[in-house]
C-alpha cells in the first residue's frame, strides 16, 4: 500500500496547522507551506513529539504564483509521492462596503483565496493523474454560497473556489481523483483577527456563542479524506449549532 503523503498549505495557523496535527497523527507524512517560518518550525517539533511521520516545511508566499511554480519545480520527487492536497490557505481583509476598499487588500484577498489555490493545484495534479488517485480539499466558506454587506470580495473569491471546485471534479472524471470543498460557517481561529486587525474586535465576533473551532473542521476533512475510493464528499456545509445562516447568530445572555 502506498504510503499516506499529504500537502497542507496555511500551515501555519487554524484550520491548516491543526489538520497538519491530525494527518500526522493518522500516520499522513506532510509537506507544510506557509509563509511564518518560526510556525512552521514550531508545527513541525509539535509532530514530532507525538507521530514518526517525516516533515518537510517550506516557506512559500502563495501570492506569488512564479514560487510557486519554481517550488514545485524543484521539489518533484517529493510531489511524486503526495496523495493529498489540502488548500487551506485563505484570508479576509476588512469588513467595510466595497467602495471603501483598499485596492491592496482587494489583490491580497484575490491572490491568496484563488490565485494561489490554482497555481498550486496545477502544479500538483500531474502527479495525481500519473498515479491514478489523488484528493484535492479545497477551504470554501459559507461565504462561497450567501453573499453578506462588507463581503463582497470575500465571498466573490469563495464562489470562485466553489465553482473552481466543482468544474476541476468534472475535468478529472475517469481520473480516480477526487474533489471537496468544505465550506465552514464561523470558526474561531485568527481569521476574524486578520480581517480585524485587532483581537479585542477579533473576540468579539464569538462573544456569547460557541462557534466550531479549527479540530472541528479538521476532524470533517479527515472524515471525507478516509471515505472508500469509490466515495466522493463533493461538498460539505458546516455551521455551528449557534449559527443559523450569515448573521443569524444566537448569543447566550
Amino acid at each position: 500500500m502506498k504510503n499516506k503523503f499529504a500537502i497542507v498549505t496555511g500551515a501555519t495557523a487554524g484550520i491548516g496547522f491543526q489538520t497538519a496535527l491530525d494527518l500526522a497523527a493518522s500516520g499522513y507524512s506532510l509537506i507544510l507551506l506557509g509563509r511564518r517560518k518560526e510556525k512552521l518550525s514550531e508545527l513541525q517539533k509539535k509532530i514530532s513529539k507525538t507521530s514518526k511521520v517525516k516533515t518537510f516545511a517550506f516557506s512559500l508566499d502563495l501570492q506569488k504564483p512564479a514560487n510557486i511554480k519554481s517550488w514545485a519545480k524543484k521539489n518533484k520527487k517529493l510531489l511524486e509521492q503526495v496523495t493529498v492536497l489540502i488548500n487551506s490557505a485563505g484570508l479576509a481583509k476588512g469588513v467595510g462596503k466595497y467602495p471603501d476598499s483598499r485596492w491592496e487588500d482587494v489583490e491580497t484577498m484575490l491572490d491568496t483565496n484563488v490565485k494561489g489555490l490554482m497555481a498550486l493545484t496545477l502544479e500538483v495534479i500531474p502527479y495525481f493523474k500519473k498515479n491514478a488517485e489523488g484528493h484535492v480539499v479545497n477551504l470554501g466558506s459559507v461565504a462561497g454560497r450567501w453573499v453578506y454587506p462588507g463581503g463582497a470580495v470575500y465571498c466573490a473569491t469563495k464562489f470562485a473556489i466553489r465553482a473552481f471546485s466543482e468544474g476541476l471534479r468534472q475535468d478529472l472524471l475517469g481520473s480516480g481523483i477526487r474533489v471537496t470543498n468544505i465550506e465552514p460557517g464561523m470558526v474561531n481561529t485568527e481569521f476574524s483577527l486578520v480581517r480585524l486587525g485587532s483581537q479585542k474586535a477579533a473576540d468579539l465576533v464569538y462573544e456569547n456563542m460557541t462557534p466550531l473551532s479549527a479540530k472541528d473542521i479538521s476532524e470533517t476533512i479527515l472524515w471525507a479524506l478516509h471515505r472508500p475510493k469509490h466515495v466522493n464528499v463533493q461538498e460539505l456545509v458546516i455551521y455551528p449549532t449557534d449559527q443559523a445562516h450569515i448573521g443569524m447568530v444566537h448569543r447566550k445572555k
